[in-house]
């Protein structure tokens, strides 16, 4: 028996840290379904089914970068928190940022997890799988419930 798989938005604009995020966590013994989008704008347009995204899934956990080109982070992490349909969708702030002012505002706009990107290789790889662990393995959401608990069962 197969299972859904955990379908991950992930919105950076660095190629290379995109693909060893995917990387990571397609190693993982979870299913996840990764769709990728480098700017904000994207994330938005991918979020509300517009074009070219028509007919995209539902993420079940957002990845966002605060430095995008189009529309920044901030911005879309505050849409996404003002929209009721996508609200409750997890966002895990993902990024090189360790200013105490962009911390606070993504807190302030919502943003569930904030993670500063390591510079090192070995040490970034720790921190995707970390994040993973804690939102798929720790933390109890309504959405995610019935696909973790199956990917449970099966690995």
């Amino acid at each position: 028996m197969t299972t859904a798989p955990i379908e991950i938005l992930l919105v950076e604009d660095n190629p290379a840290d995109a693909d060893l995020m995917r990387e990571t966590m397609e190693a993982s013994k979870m299913h996840v379904a990764i769709t990728g989008v480098r700017d904000g704008l994207s994330a938005l347009q991918y979020l509300r089914g517009e074009a070219p995204y028509e007919g995209g899934k539902r993420p079940d956990l957002i990845l966002l970068d605060l430095n995008l080109p189009k529309v920044n982070g901030k911005q879309v992490l505050s849409a996404i928190k003002n929209d009721a349909d996508l609200r409750g969708i997890p966002v895990v702030i993902l990024t090189s940022s360790s200013a105490e002012q962009d911390i606070a505002a993504s807190y302030g706009l919502g943003a569930n997890c904030y993670v500063v990107k390591p510079v090192d290789l070995k040490a970034f790889q720790s921190i995707v799988r970390t994040v993973e662990d804690f939102w798929f393995t720790v933390v109890k959401l309504p959405q995610m419930g019935e696909k973790i608990a199956a990917h449970r069962a099966f690995s």
